[in-house]
């Protein structure tokens, strides 16, 4: 049973809004691309573990997808927990083409592919960090201490790996092909027989989890220091993606393709708040969007997509759902 669907992660969504918003000549916009490739690949690679999913029995497994946990001033982010009576499994999945080398004498984790050979952080080492996490969840709200397991999947199915280093023997269980992971799945459950939770037990963990899932947003800008000065405002044209749209005969009209469109607000608003902070008032609204008319500002804010609280200057507007 699913009880955290799949989204878009917040962080690929704020780097393609990065990358709208930042002019293309800017120093740091092709790290920035060359991450956002690598994010989507790894999206679409937890994708399509969701055929193996499926097999998994429903009435045993829990299954919460993209968890990103806080932990201080830091965010555990699993990509997938499978919670049962008898065992948590945290499952990470990596969507990554060529030869790839598990090297447990460094923690080192490096891909080679067209002959160029790129290091990563270790997933095992950072699996074994977000067991001792979920360790600890358990510890702190008085739950029973459930034996917690971790697999990294390889899902590109033309991907070679190997595991080098003298704890190429434990790691070896932990690192499995797509193909191969319901039968991973089969070994774990023989190792962990015994139920140690109830449903009621499991049912109380899963909704903790879901209640303190915090997505993190505007921590990139951060990472590859780039000021809100840096990116560019606006509306997008979603015809022909060129800034920006004007306001026309009530609607917004784009000088480049003679487009209109009566919503192309909503997208600069998903911008705005994935890049600066989740509320925005009058006043930042109209100079995000080149809007010079307070009361058409107004009118766009008080859409279904979103709530306010305060009024007159003192008023705010923040997203219902994000992202919608």
């Amino acid at each position: 049973m699913i009880v955290k669907s799949r989204s878009i992660p917040l962080k690929l969504l704020s780097l393609k809004a990065i990358l709208r918003r930042l002019p293309q000549r800017h120093e740091k916009y092709q790290a920035i691309l060359e991450e956002c490739k690598r994010r989507e690949a790894g999206y679409q690679g937890e994708v399509s573990l969701d055929y193996y999913y499926r097999f998994l029995p429903p009435q045993k497994y829990r299954i919460l997808h993209d968890l990103n946990l806080p932990d201080n001033n830091y965010n555990c982010q699993i990509d997938t927990l499978l919670a049962t009576p008898e065992f948590f499994q945290i499952v990470d999945v990596k969507n990554m083409a060529g030869k790839l080398v598990f090297d447990t004498d460094n923690q080192q984790f490096i891909q080679i592919n067209n002959d160029t050979e790129k290091g990563y952080a270790d997933p095992i080492a950072q699996a074994k960090r977000h067991k001792e996490y979920i360790r600890k969840f358990l510890t702190t709200n008085g739950f029973p201490a459930v034996p917690i397991d971790y697999i990294v999947v390889i899902s590109n199915p033309y991907t070679t790996y190997v595991i080098t280093g003298p704890h190429a023997r434990q790691v070896k269980p932990r690192i499995c092909k797509a193909d191969a992971f319901l039968t991973k799945m089969q070994v774990i459950e023989k190792i962990y027989p015994t139920p140690i939770l109830n449903d009621k037990n499991l049912q109380k963990i899963c909704r903790r989890l879901v209640k303190i899932n915090t997505p993190p947003t505007n921590v990139l800008l951060s990472k590859y220091g780039i000021s809100h000065g840096e990116l560019l405002s606006g509306v997008h044209c979603p015809n022909c993606q060129q800034l920006a749209m004007i306001r026309k005969r009530q609607k917004w009209y784009c000088p480049h393709c003679n487009h209109f469109s009566v919503d192309a607000h909503l997208d600069a608003l998903l911008d705005y708040f994935l890049l600066y902070e989740m509320e925005i008032t009058n006043k930042q609204f109209r100079r995000f969007t080149h809007i010079q008319s307070i009361h058409t500002a107004k009118r766009l804010l008080m859409s279904e997509k979103l709530a306010f609280s305060g009024t007159k200057k003192a008023r705010v507007y923040f997203p219902k759902k994000f992202p919608w």
